[in-house]
């Protein structure tokens, strides 16, 4: 983790002496520990505070757009060069400006993991490739930090970079998963009074606070749905009913977008698992069109931009 830290200090100096950016998006090291902040360097000299371990769990691409005109240089993992490519295909951004520090991934640390595998309060974390170091008052553990990163790391199997200026380290190997959605296969398969209750206990704790919407990349209209009241699109309270309204509304209109970066879930402040909802859109479209996953290339088009004349249509017959 400490070489692609250097690696990535070393390219946004040099970036920002030359003036090539304006500004460097990337972290840096947070108040408390498991959390890094977003951070915006200007100067070469700010770029020393940049950092990569596996507490980068926020997502920068979500910063982009207010700075569309600047020329920003963004360090991003897999999935967030995916959203970076989203952003570009949807107009939002434009790839003359950007300069894109690629970062090969091997997953963010999992808060809750990381607590249960603690003997105590933890006060320091220390990681390398293949081990995490827990500190805590008095005592530390080492655990291997494969057992230590967040579900939908586990499940990544695009860990690369899809689209990038310069790389910081080697390639790392993408994960073989036979299949991704077997979580989500569990509750298909409940009846539909049960798969009701089940949604309802997931998000029953909800306080509506929109951490989930506003950690996320996709999430970028002007006035969000929940925010109209003419027409309103679901009403204000923590009723069961306006809650699912406004998480079932989202999900599909990430459909064919999300990128599964966690960023929902890692905002909650009640850790609700926000992804059992989001992903199941993400399922179906991959299982519905031709094998499509949401922003690979510049060049795919997204399936609901897309139009086929001899599209049978079943679902209206």
């Amino acid at each position: 983790m400490q070489k692609r830290t250097e690696k990535i200090k070393e390219i946004a100096k040099r970036l920002l002496e030359e003036k090539k950016v304006d500004l460097v998006l990337g972290h840096r090291k947070g108040s408390i520990v498991l959390k890094n902040a977003p951070y915006f360097a200007y100067t070469p000299q700010e770029a020393d505070r940049l950092i990569w371990d596996g507490n980068c769990r926020n997502n920068p691409a979500n910063f982009l757009i207010p700075y569309k005109d600047n020329r920003v240089a963004i360090v991003a993992q897999g999935c967030v060069s995916r959203n970076v490519v989203g952003l570009i295909s949807e107009n939002q951004v434009k790839r003359e400006n950007l300069y894109i520090i690629g970062v090969p991934c091997l997953g963010m640390l999992s808060p809750e993991k990381v607590a249960a595998a603690s003997p105590g309060n933890i006060t320091e974390i220390k990681e390398d490739n293949e081990k995490v170091v827990i500190t805590t008052n008095g005592s530390s553990v080492t655990q291997a930090r494969e057992a230590l990163i967040r579900d939908n790391c586990t499940q990544c199997t695009h860990r690369n970079p899809v689209l990038y200026d310069e790389l910081v380290a080697e390639t790392v190997k993408e994960q073989d998963i036979p299949d991704r959605y077997a979580y989500l296969s569990e509750i298909e398969k409940l009846s539909p009074e049960e798969r009701a209750g089940y949604i309802d206990n997931v998000f029953k704790n909800c306080i509506r606070c929109y951490a989930c919407r506003d950690a996320c990349p996709i999430c970028y209209c002007p006035e969000c749905f929940v925010d109209k009241f003419s027409p309103q699109w679901c009403g204000k309270s923590i009723d069961s009913t306006d809650v699912l309204s406004y998480h079932l509304i989202r999900a599909f209109h990430t459909a064919g977008r999300c990128t599964e970066c966690g960023a929902c879930e890692d905002a909650c402040p009640m850790g609700i698992k926000v992804r059992m909802i989001t992903s199941k859109p993400e399922k179906d479209v991959k299982e519905n069109y031709e094998g499509y996953e949401a922003w690979l290339s510049l060049e795919a088009k997204p399936p609901l931009l897309t139009f086929k004349l001899d599209d049978p249509q079943p679902f209206i017959k």
